[in-house]
């Protein structure tokens, strides 16, 4: 008889249900992000190479402006038959304007916006350029100078939008090499004299000299406000729409998530340069502003005055350099009326050219040294070159002395550009750099005094005083409180 077939059996695994409320499930966390996770995850690409050519020319259109006086200040002389401290009075009115100004612009850029100063900077510095080129007498022409330093005194606002948006491991490669744009300017305005001003006159090249800024007024419509300050101020899509764009523009891609920072309300308050936590900083960054000012300027004004006045190794003195101004003998002037030659304008092509030479060493002691030992060294070899330039020697040593003090100088301005700008968070880093660069101009204000005045006097009493002041801010910045080598920059204090 067949065996019946075994039907299959399904085994049903039962377990108790509770009637009661169910455990609540964790919930997951939404992803954030926040602008400095942004910045570090798009990296670097083909944005930033228009941010460096864009923003990074804002230094040639600076040059020019500052520049310019060094080449016009024999021509005004003549013209004008000025005094010696008529002449270092323009220079000095110029950086009073500046002075005043770099912290009004530094309240309004933290409270408004870096992109608007900016632009506002560019388009004041043209106008008053332009009218300066009219002026009737030489008392217009200081007022109209000093204008223009208001004016150029807001361009540090393209270092601080390049500094916001340069991922953490560039900004020590990127913002020094920024110096050749400044650079740039000085070769470009002391060319540019050396042609214009025996033809045409020093009125045309200060025309022509406004000419890069405004076409840069035009350029800044390609860069965005930068997103560090929006989401500050809460307008956190603005901010997003920026960094996307960033995304798109590099071909790389966004973090995941939303982005989140705190909206700060406080915003550029001077009070807070002088907190606890920042009070030793600022004081240190100030004087060593203050000083690298005093040391550059009076580099490029005591270039002008030894080519002038031959005063390295006393070969001309203070009774010679009377000349005769008139088309009579008794026509004479107390001024001294010497136009630069072509050798001259060579010179100070050749000095001018050393504010390069040391970039590449520049570069690797920033970011391999750090920012304070860096500027220390530089600093002290700033005093000792100073010192060197009293020897008594040939016009090939003379050069070769300029050439490196205005690496040196170059070099300083750059690493102590670089360190305000990272120091700060972003609610005062703006009002940091204004702060800062208008200390900076006081040195600039006393160095016309020094170079163009006390150095006629006694050139070892001049070059002395610049060598001591360099001494005091290599110790000032050896003994920072902060170093900033591989620092994020902070948002809030």
């Amino acid at each position: 008889m067949a065996s019946k077939r075994a039907e299959p059996v399904t085994i049903l695994s039962l377990r108790r249900l509770s009637l009661g409320t169910p455990e609540p499930q964790p919930k997951k966390e939404p992803k954030t992000f926040t602008v400095e996770e942004a910045v570090e995850t798009i990296g670097f690409g083909r944005f930033h190479i228009a941010l460096f050519l864009i923003m990074g020319s804002t230094g040639i259109a600076e040059a020019m402006e500052i520049m310019l006086i060094a080449v016009v200040s024999p021509v005004i002389r003549c013209e004008w038959q000025l005094e010696n401290w008529q002449v270092a009075l323009v220079t000095t009115m110029v950086f009073f304007g500046y002075m005043v100004f770099s912290i009004i612009f530094g309240l309004l850029a933290d409270r408004y916006g870096r992109w608007k100063i900016l632009l506002l900077s560019f388009v004041w510095g043209a106008y008053f350029s332009l009218l300066t080129s009219f002026s009737p007498s030489y008392v217009w022409f200081v007022f109209l100078r000093m204008m223009v330093g208001c004016g150029v005194s807001g361009h540090s606002q393209g270092l601080i939008i390049k500094t916001e948006f340069l991922p953490t491991k560039y900004r020590g490669y990127m913002l020094p090499l920024s110096q050749v744009f400044w650079l740039a300017g000085s070769l470009l305005i002391i060319g540019l004299a050396s042609v214009v001003i025996p033809t045409i006159g020093w009125r045309w090249l200060i025309r022509i000299a406004s000419i890069p800024g405004i076409i840069l007024i035009l350029a800044f419509k390609f860069i965005p406000e930068s997103a560090r300050f929006n989401v500050s101020t809460g307008n956190t899509q603005a901010a997003l729409a920026t960094l996307q764009h960033i995304a798109r523009v590099n071909r790389s891609a966004m973090p995941e998530g939303q982005l989140v920072e705190p909206v700060l309300d406080r915003r550029g308050r001077f009070a807070d340069l002088l907190d606890a936590k920042y009070l030793r900083t600022t004081l240190q960054i100030w004087v060593i502003w203050l000083g690298i000012s005093f040391a550059y300027y009076g580099v490029i004004l005591a270039s002008t005055e030894l080519l002038e006045r031959d005063l390295v190794c006393g070969s001309r003195s203070e009774s010679e350099v009377v000349v005769s101004v008139g088309v009579s003998e008794e026509s004479r002037s107390p001024c001294y009326c010497h136009m630069f030659a072509p050798s001259d304008y060579r010179t100070m092509i050749i000095s001018t050219v050393g504010e390069i030479a040391l970039n590449p060493l520049n570069i690797l002691g920033i970011n391999f040294l750090g920012r304070r030992r860096s500027l220390s060294i530089t600093m002290g070899c700033t005093a000792l070159f100073f010192l060197l330039l009293n020897i008594c020697t040939s016009s090939a040593g003379l050069i070769g002395f300029l050439f490196m003090l205005r690496a040196l100088v170059a070099a300083n301005f750059n690493t102590i550009y670089i360190y305000t700008a990272e120091v700060y968070p972003t609610t005062m880093r703006a009002l940091g750099m204004g702060t800062s660069g208008s200390l900076c101009r006081i040195g600039a204000m006393v160095a016309p005094f020094i170079s163009q005045v006390l150095m006629s006097a006694s050139l070892l009493g001049a070059l002395c005083l610049f060598s001591s002041v360099c001494v005091v801010c290599a110790i000032s910045a050896f003994t920072l409180p902060i170093e900033t080598k591989g620092r994020a920059l902070q948002q809030i204090k």
